[in-house]
């Protein structure tokens, strides 16, 4: 096919979406959202009898929300204008939004990707890996998890709620739609080649680490929570069985530098702990996440009177083991000590200690989340 520029390909995507909608008589609009283009591509728009939606705000998920916020439609379908989906073939989209999908998403993989039109790292390698770690972390229905086009309802698009401004809205419209436990199905679509003579604005490693980052800070089960529960109990269980005395399996001894090791396991496990919940808490507060029970439950049970009580308690143990300490040791006059079983002493004592302050502190700042403070004109914690 040729190579045209921006503005061309712009109405070659417009001319083809047209078409499809005269084709199947339908009563819709072909919608642009512009959030500075310089090559004059607004007034072929206009010209070819598209809405340009001005945003004054860069980014491609700015773009879109604009775009989809701008639409009169009861369904939207979007998409890149540079020609490499068939705007011309939306019968599967359409038909599926009108059977009650929430989120349509394209496949391209099933569809058909045409040669020159993926690189191979991103085909073999970049899509398939994101893909499945989105399938991991958040169990969605979808194969293509980064299919650029896709439709969905305007009511469904409305309670996705999203905030992302950049390459991240994409991921974030899958997640929450799986989130919220959306109607989200998968039908096939092809991908041809880009029709811009210019390079396009996708950079394979950078835009891909944004998304896997953002999918990561999205899941902050598997971020903090999980992490933190094995470390937490392995560093339990290894180190309570240490804190006696020393302990030989198969010849090999485990003591006091163990035991050191497992405290410090103990101690980030417990900080992710925290930070799971406080990261839950935040995302549910700003609207990153649906409202879960669970995290509504422990917001009303982890109240600032109760974690400074539990964490008091435990730097209370742990001060009253510095005293035990001191009393063993002025035992010597303050001289030489057994290192072995005073250290497993002082290990312990520094662990309650530590741990306590940092329960006290997250309690704190739990509180200071649930304030209902307002916050751009919005009401916190709605």
């Amino acid at each position: 096919m040729p190579c045209l520029n921006e503005a061309e390909t712009l109405g070659a995507c417009i001319a083809k979406a047209k078409r499809f909608l005269e084709g199947k008589d339908i009563s819709g609009e072909v919608i642009i959202g512009d959030n500075g283009s310089t090559d004059g591509s607004q007034d072929i728009a206009k010209q070819l009898g598209a809405r340009v939606v001005d945003i004054p705000v860069r980014g491609y998920g700015a773009a879109l929300y604009g775009a989809v916020m701008g639409a009169n439609g009861k369904y939207c379908i979007m998409g890149d204008s540079d020609d490499s989906y068939d705007f011309s073939r939306l019968e599967p989209f359409v038909a599926a939004l009108r059977e009650g999908a929430d989120l349509v998403m394209g496949n391209r993989f099933k569809g058909g990707i045409a040669p020159g039109a993926m690189p191979w790292k991103n085909k073999y390698i970049g899509n398939p890996v994101l893909s499945g770690i989105g399938r991991l972390l958040f169990r969605p229905k979808v194969g293509d998890f980064h299919c650029g086009i896709r439709g969905f309802s305007k009511a469904a698009f409305e309670r996705m709620d999203l905030r992302t401004r950049g390459m991240e809205f994409a991921s974030e419209m899958v997640i929450k739609a799986t989130l919220k436990h959306m109607n989200v199905v998968e039908v096939p679509t092809t991908l041809s080649p880009d029709g811009r003579s210019r390079p396009p604005h996708l950079r394979p490693y950078r835009d891909g680490w944004r998304h896997l980052r953002f999918m990561l800070l999205f899941s902050p089960n598997w971020l903090f929570l999980y992490p933190g529960m094995l470390l937490l109990v392995a560093g339990l269980l290894l180190g309570g069985a240490l804190f006696p005395h020393p302990v030989t399996i198969h010849g090999v001894r485990f003591g006091i530098d163990t035991l050191i090791y497992c405290a410090t396991m103990t101690e980030v496990g417990f900080q992710l702990l925290l930070f799971a919940v406080l990261s839950r808490m935040f995302a549910d507060q700003e609207g990153l996440f649906p409202n879960s029970r669970w995290t509504a439950w422990l917001g009303r049970w982890l109240q600032l009177e109760r974690g400074t009580l539990i964490g008091g308690t435990l730097v209370v143990a742990g001060v009253a083991m510095v005293f035990r300490a001191l009393y063993i040791w002025s035992g010597t006059h303050f001289g030489a000590l057994d290192a072995d079983s005073f250290t497993r002493l002082v290990v312990c004592s520094s662990l309650l200690i530590s741990t306590g302050m940092e329960f006290v502190f997250s309690s704190c700042l739990l509180s200071i989340l649930q304030l209902n403070v307002k916050v751009s004109g919005r009401e916190g914690g709605h």
